[in-house]
C-alpha cells in the first residue's frame, strides 16, 4: 500500500481542524503507521514489560489529541508535534502515578513481583527530564519543540529540521545546546530532589 502524499495528510488535518464531519475518521488510517512507529519509538526507551503497548499509546494519545476540540494543526509536522507531546504526557502522568504508587498512594500494599513494576529510578529519571523540559520550554520554546521532535517524536535531526523549518546546521547546534542544558537542568533538579 503506498503512503498518501504529505498534501492529502495536510488537507485532511485541516478538516479535521475545521470540523469537518469524518476528518477525524479520515486522519488515523493516513498516519497510523507513523504513529505507531513514533509510539514503538517512544517506548524502547522504557523498561521492558511495560504494561502500556505502542498501540495502546497511540490510541490513548489521538484521544488526547481529539478531546481537546479536535486540535489546532496546520500540517503534518505541526500534528506529530502535537502527538508527540501527548505521548509525552501519558509517559509522564505514568511515571507520576508509579512513584505515588511507590509511596504508598493511600493503599494497602500488596506483594508484587518486582519485574512486572518499572524502577523508581527510570520514572524519577523520565519526571526530571519533564521537569528539566518544562524549564527549557519556558526560556527558549524552539529548542524545547526540536527536543519533543527529537528525543519523544523519534524524528531524525533532518526530519525534525524540515518540521521547525529550519537548517539542518541550526537544528544541530540548538541540539547539541538542549541536550547540555538539559543534562546540567537535570543534575541540579537530582541535586535538590536527594
Amino acid at each position: 500500500m503506498a503512503e498518501p502524499a504529505d498534501a492529502e495528510i495536510t488537507r485532511v488535518i485541516q478538516a479535521a481542524t475545521r470540523g469537518e464531519p469524518g476528518a477525524t475518521d479520515r486522519l488515523l488510517p493516513l498516519l497510523y503507521e507513523d504513529l505507531r512507529r513514533l509510539a514503538g519509538q517512544r517506548l524502547r526507551g522504557e523498561r521492558r514489560g511495560h504494561s502500556l503497548n505502542a498501540t495502546e499509546l497511540v490510541h490513548e494519545a489521538y484521544l488526547r489529541l481529539l478531546g481537546r476540540d479536535g486540535g489546532d494543526w496546520h500540517s503534518r509536522a505541526h500534528f506529530f508535534g502535537a502527538a508527540a507531546e501527548a505521548m509525552r504526557r501519558i509517559l509522564i502522568d505514568r511515571a507520576r502515578r508509579r512513584l505515588a504508587e511507590k509511596r504508598g498512594g493511600g493503599v494497602e500494599p500488596v506483594d508484587l513481583d518486582p519485574e512486572l513494576l518499572p524502577s523508581c529510578e527510570e520514572s524519577a529519571g523520565l519526571l526530571a527530564l519533564h521537569e528539566a523540559l518544562t524549564r527549557l520550554e519556558a526560556i527558549d520554546p524552539d529548542k524545547a519543540m526540536l527536543v519533543k521532535l527529537r528525543h519523544f517524536a523519534g524524528l531524525s535531526e533532518a526530519q525534525a529540521a524540515e518540521a521547525l523549518d529550519i537548517s539542518r546546521a541550526t537544528a544541530s547546534r540548538q541540539w547539541t545546546y538542549a541536550r547540555a542544558w538539559l543534562y546540567d537542568e537535570i543534575e541540579r533538579i537530582r541535586g535538590v530532589g536527594s
